[in-house]
Formats: C-alpha cells, sequence, structure tokens
C-alpha cells in the first residue's frame, strides 16, 4: 500500500496559458507591422524633416483628372508618389489600371515601377505562419509525445490524503442504512485478501443519488477516511473545455494517477455533466460523448485488483447513459433519501456540538418542525439561528432564535413595510380561518405550531403545523381536510367581508389545493369517478401542463372532479367557519392584538379554557416559591 504522504502524481507543467498567449502576440505582431508598413511607427519625422513642405495629397479621383499635369511617378504596390510639372510633389494611393497608366504616359510623364517586397511585407506574409506552427508545436508536444499531456496542463483532480484532517462516518448522521450499506467498501479496502479468498468482487464503482445537500460528497469523504486511503476528487464540469479532445485526456490522467496510487477512491461529484443518455441526433455534443466513451473503457479496462474504487454522485440519476449504469461499473446505487424525524434529531445534535445551545432548546421538536430538510438545510438552520443570537445579543441560541431561523428559512425574511389596516383585518381573518379549521380536523391532522400575521416574503401571514413524524402517506379523510384547511382562508373572508370583498391573499392555498387534488385523483386514485387508473402529467411547451395517457373526455372528466373536489372542501370549510363564527372572530381580533399566537394560545381560545398552573404552598421565610409548570 502506498504511503499517503508520498503520492507519485507528477503533474505536468502548466503550457494551457500559450493557448491564449500566442494568439495575442500574433494579433500584436500584426499590428505592429501595420505601423510598420505606414511608416507611422518606425518612421517619425524629426526636426529637420518637419521643415520640409509634406507632399500634397491625391485622390483617385484627382490622380484621373490631374493626369495630364504629372510630371514623374514612382509605383509601389499601390503606393504612387512623384512630382507634379509646377514642382509640387504628391502622394496617391492608386489600383493597378493600365489604361490609366497609357493616359500619363502619353503626357510626357516619366513613369518607374518597383516591383520588389519591403521586410515588412515579406514579414507580413511569414511572421504569422511561423507563430501558428509555434503554437501548433506547444499544443501538440508533450513529455511523452502525446496531445493529451499538454493539452490537459494542470490536471482538475483534487488529493486529499492523511495530511489533512479525516472526516469519517462519525461525521455523517441521520443516514444509517446508506452507511452500512457503503461497509463493504471500507471493509474490501482494509481487507482486501477476505474478499479475494472467496473469489468475490469488490464494485467496481458505487454511484451516490439523492436530493441536493443529503450528503454524497460528505459520505465520499468518509468511506475513503474510515479505510485511511488517498481520495481523488473531481467534478464532472472538469472535464469540458473548448479544447476537443480535453475531456478524455483529462480522464486519462486521472485514472493514471489512481492506478499509480492504489488502494485509492476517485470520486466524481455531478457525473451527469459528462455521463448523459447518448443521443442519435445531428446537434449532439460528440466531445462530451467522447469522454463519457473513455470514462467507460477506464472504469471497464483496470483489473480487478487494483484497489480503484469509483464513486459517483449525482442530484439526477435518471439522466446517465445505461451503459455507466450496467454492472461491470457502476455495480451498486445507493439511493440517499432526505432524512426522516429521528434522521433530522442525529444531525441536529452532530452540528449543536459546534454551537452553543439553552438548555430549554428541544432539538426533537426542531426535527418535527423541519419535515423536508436534508442535512445541509439543517445545517444552514443552526447557522441562521447562531446570527440572530448574536443579532439580538444573546448569548446562547434559545428556541426564540431556532424558531425565526425556521421561518426565515422557509418563509423568507419578515418583511418591515407598512400595511394598510384594512388589509392587515383581512389578513388576521383569512389566518383564524386556517387556523380554527386546522384545529376542527386536529385528530386527523399535525398540530398547529403556531398562527401570525407577520408578512414574510411573499406571505402577509401564516399557519405553521408542527407534525408528530413524518407521513409516507395519506388517508383520503385526510386528504379532504388537508383540502378544506387550504380554503379556509377565502371562506373566512367571503364570510366576515362579503363576497365582493375577497383578495387575491389565497393564490398560494388555492394552487397547493389543486396540486393536492390533481395528484389524489390522477395518481393516487382516490376518485370514484376516475377509478385506479394512473394519468401522467408533463410540462408542455411553454410551461403549460397537459395529461398523458388520457383522452379529451378523460381530460374533461378530471377538470370537473377537481373543481367539485375543491367546491365541497370549500364549502366544508364555509359551513364549519359560519357555524363557530363568534369563536373565529374572537381569534382573528387576538391576532390582531398580539400578531402572533402559538398553538397553545390558538386552542385556549377556541375552548374558551386557559391553562392553570397548580397552586402552590406558601413558602417559608428565607425560601423561593416553586412553582410548577404543566
Amino acid at each position: 500500500m502506498a504511503k499517503l504522504g508520498k503520492l507519485k502524481n507528477k503533474l505536468p507543467r502548466d503550457k494551457s496559458a500559450w493557448v491564449l498567449v500566442i494568439p495575442l502576440l500574433i494579433i500584436g505582431a500584426l499590428g505592429v507591422m501595420s505601423f510598420g508598413k505606414s511608416g507611422s511607427l518606425f518612421n517619425m519625422p524629426t526636426d529637420t524633416a518637419a521643415t520640409v513642405a509634406r507632399p500634397v495629397e491625391l485622390s483617385f479621383s484627382d490622380v484621373l483628372r490631374r493626369a495630364n499635369d504629372i510630371k514623374t511617378m514612382d509605383i509601389h504596390g499601390n503606393d504612387a508618389s512623384g512630382v507634379l510639372k509646377d514642382g509640387t510633389k504628391y502622394t496617391a494611393t492608386i489600383t493597378y489600371d493600365p489604361e490609366l497608366l497609357s493616359k500619363i504616359a502619353a503626357s510626357g510623364a516619366s513613369i518607374s515601377i518597383d516591383a520588389s517586397r519591403s521586410f515588412w511585407e515579406r514579414m507580413g506574409v511569414w511572421f504569422p505562419i511561423i507563430l501558428w506552427v509555434l503554437f501548433l508545436w506547444i499544443l501538440l508536444r508533450g513529455p511523452k509525445g502525446g496531445i493529451s499531456r499538454s493539452i490537459v496542463g494542470q490536471n482538475p483532480t483534487k488529493i486529499m490524503t492523511g495530511n489533512v484532517k479525516k472526516t469519517t462516518f462519525k461525521d455523517v448522521a441521520g443516514i444509517d442504512a446508506e452507511k452500512q450499506e457503503l461497509m463493504e467498501i471500507v471493509d474490501f479496502l482494509k481487507n482486501k485478501d477476505k474478499f479475494r479468498a472467496l473469489g468475490a468482487r469488490v464494485p467496481r464503482g458505487v454511484l451516490l443519488s439523492g436530493e441536493p445537500g443529503t450528503g454524497k460528497t460528505l459520505l465520499a469523504r468518509a468511506i475513503a477516511g474510515e479505510a485511511n486511503v488517498p481520495f481523488f476528487a473531481a467534478s464532472g464540469s472538469d472535464f469540458s473545455g473548448i479544447i476537443v479532445g480535453l475531456g478524455v485526456a483529462k480522464i486519462k490522467e486521472m485514472f493514471e494517477m489512481a492506478k499509480r496510487n492504489a488502494p485509492c477512491i476517485l470520486f466524481i461529484d455531478e457525473i451527469d455533466a459528462i455521463g448523459q443518455k447518448r443521443n442519435t441526433q445531428i446537434h449532439n455534443d460528440q466531445d462530451r460523448e467522447q469522454t463519457l466513451n473513455q470514462l467507460l473503457i477506464e472504469m471497464d479496462g483496470f483489473a480487478n485488483n487494483t484497489g480503484i474504487i469509483v464513486l459517483g454522485a449525482t442530484n439526477r440519476a435518471d439522466m446517465l447513459d445505461p451503459a455507466l449504469l450496467r454492472p461491470g461499473r457502476f455495480d451498486r446505487q445507493v439511493y440517499i433519501e432526505l432524512p426522516d424525524a429521528n434522521g433530522r434529531h442525529e444531525i441536529l445534535n452532530l452540528y449543536a456540538n459546534r454551537v452553543k445551545l439553552a438548555a430549554d432548546v428541544d432539538l426533537m421538536a426542531v426535527a418535527r418542525g423541519t419535515t423536508g430538510f436534508s442535512g445541509a438545510d439543517l445545517e444552514n438552520l443552526l447557522n441562521e439561528a447562531a446570527l440572530h443570537a448574536v443579532r439580538v445579543g444573546h448569548d446562547k441560541i434559545t428556541n426564540e432564535d431556532m424558531d425565526e431561523a425556521r421561518d426565515k428559512i422557509m418563509m423568507g425574511p419578515r418583511k418591515v413595510r407598512k400595511i394598510r389596516e384594512t388589509d392587515k383585518k383581512l389578513t388576521a381573518y383569512h389566518e383564524a380561518g386556517h387556523a380554527f379549521v386546522s384545529q376542527h380536523y386536529a385528530n386527523i391532522t399535525d398540530p398547529i405550531h403556531k398562527a401570525t400575521i407577520i408578512p414574510r416574503g411573499r406571505a402577509l401571514g401564516m399557519v405553521q403545523h408542527l407534525p408528530i413524524d413524518d407521513k409516507v402517506s395519506m388517508t383520503i379523510a385526510e386528504v379532504r381536510a388537508q383540502l378544506s384547511i387550504a380554503l379556509a382562508g377565502r371562506a373566512a373572508e367571503e364570510l366576515f367581508f362579503g363576497a365582493d370583498k375577497i383578495t387575491t391573499g389565497a393564490e398560494s392555498d388555492i394552487a397547493g389545493a389543486t396540486r393536492l387534488a390533481r395528484y389524489s385523483i390522477t395518481t393516487a386514485g382516490l376518485s370514484n369517478k376516475i377509478g385506479l387508473v394512473a394519468i401522467n402529467q408533463s410540462t408542455t411547451f411553454g410551461g403549460r401542463s397537459a395529461l398523458e395517457d388520457a383522452s379529451e373526455k378523460t381530460a374533461e372528466i378530471v377538470d370537473t372532479e377537481i373543481r367539485n373536489w375543491l367546491d365541497n372542501a370549500h364549502t366544508d370549510a364555509k359551513k364549519i367557519l359560519s357555524q363557530n363564527r363568534a369563536i373565529v372572530e374572537k381569534l382573528a381580533n387576538e391576532l390582531l392584538k398580539r400578531e402572533t399566537l402559538t398553538g397553545d394560545e390558538i386552542r385556549e381560545i377556541i375552548s374558551g379554557k386557559k391553562k392553570t398552573s397548580k397552586p402552590t404552598k406558601k413558602a417559608p421565610p428565607k425560601t423561593k416559591t416553586k412553582v410548577s409548570k404543566k
């Protein structure tokens, strides 16, 4: 096994700068020659020459008109000079015209033609050719005589060895199943003889796919850290460039480095940049396909016992070429899912060691309220909470800081703007409608975390729910309850202000309810009229949606059914609110007064019962009274 501190990768010197320097030299040389040819650069007039009268410049028309006045004419290329019969010197630019020359000669003028070329004219022909030959020679020349070494220049592969801080599986949390799947890779790199004894072959390649921020790169580094082997990292975009063949050369160089330092791990991030499916279209990317072909050859070309394991990471595994995913190349695919509540709790505990948390911060409650967050999102959540704590002067991160950070990430920063009292009142009743209907369906929906009318992002207010656990499916009763909750804001506006005072504030509510209804009807098979039929939805040109695998009649039934579901949900929400008008109005007034209500406060207002603390006994002298809280 090669020592980690003495890698044998001797990269060639970077000659890529010549690709830009030499063309600039050519352009500069041509500019110098143009000055030299005109005489403006090297033939500057001296003080003596300045006293002599400058020759008269004649146009071609003047030469034609004054042909009989010319005494002498010396022609050099397209430049002509001489003396007129009155003794005036002249210069002119002419073209070769036998008739004009005959007319001038007939007037008795003396004509001389110099067909020789000057030094600058000769250089104008040969100097660019010499520079281009030099440019191609530098481009094609390399230490081994091949184009690959000179074109590649500096290899993009980043190398991490034992000299840097190692990442291990202890630094990765929330994806225990995926870590267990990759433990075999670590075991092979540590004890490969155990596998060879049974004739087992460890996968040559492992593809890590999943949502952005789920820890694919971190997991790859942890594998290298656990196995204590060199880790070579590159990005798919590193293998593309303006020069054809650049990607192929870099792929060759990268695998040569890996072979010299085996056993090792070779990691290619965003591999979809070079591994997309090939096609037969005329205007396809030939250079990218050649780079992919070279990667296929290298992955299937080295021997089984070299100890090189290729790890690829992508967010779009469906775009990869089938030849890249076949056994023998990427033998194993590991999909890294977004963490569940327990996984998010583990991730928060891991990152919490880097910050100062107050003792009353419940990270499990934070994990429950961050459904859909990736590991990167959770790390950003703690960082935003720390920034907010510093901004308001806290010495530790409190629950208030965590709530503010979560709201900022999910809804946007708090808006400081003047809002009309009418709009504020409409928003309060709108959010009160959401909150009351949510509490009405409390037995089948997630509990309310808080309701607020403080503007954030594009929203003027919101009602947040805090899931008890992660849900992987929904019953039809839950779907209908969610639709009623979504449309309860519009229903409250109609009930308390009238149909002519409804606002555009329900835009996102209607869009979300429509998506949920369409999914339930066309994909989940929850509609009796459509039945157990899956109708895919595709996005057509211009961003419009259309139904696939459906006739026009079926599409009309789908649209009608969606409309019926939403109308029924709206009617249900309006009925619930109208039957409890006084309580909803009280809830809206409290929102106007306090701007933000917690879930417990909302439940107290709706139930009409306040939480009472247990009575305390009279404390003896010189002792503090202890108050127990429920």
